[in-house]
């Protein structure tokens, strides 16, 4: 029989993973953005599509890169969270 303690789990999404480390290193590629949050490249960028199209990121192409921006001034999606901004999310990661 399993228990909850046995099964793997966190209390953030994948989006706030990606979140987060966007927020510590807006420089990163997507390569180290998926390997810090232990996903796929390909997840990784299916998450900043969203991001960026719900307003939480802003994508900047320099050169052959991109470099992204969180937009700390939105607040969580969440119907619970929705009183808390992005911006004091992420100062809980020092971020």
């Amino acid at each position: 029989m399993h228990h909850v303690a046995d099964r793997e789990w966190t209390f953030l999404s994948n989006h706030g993973h990606v979140l987060v480390a966007i927020a510590q290193d807006p420089e990163a590629r997507v390569v180290d953005i998926a390997e810090r949050v232990g996903i796929t490249d390909r997840a990784v960028q299916a998450i900043l599509n969203d991001l960026e199209a719900t307003g939480y990121v802003r994508r900047t192409r320099e050169g052959r890169r991109n470099t992204y921006r969180v937009l700390r001034g939105g607040r969580l999606r969440h119907p619970q969270e929705k009183k808390v901004r992005v911006g004091g999310f992420l100062e809980l990661f020092g971020a």
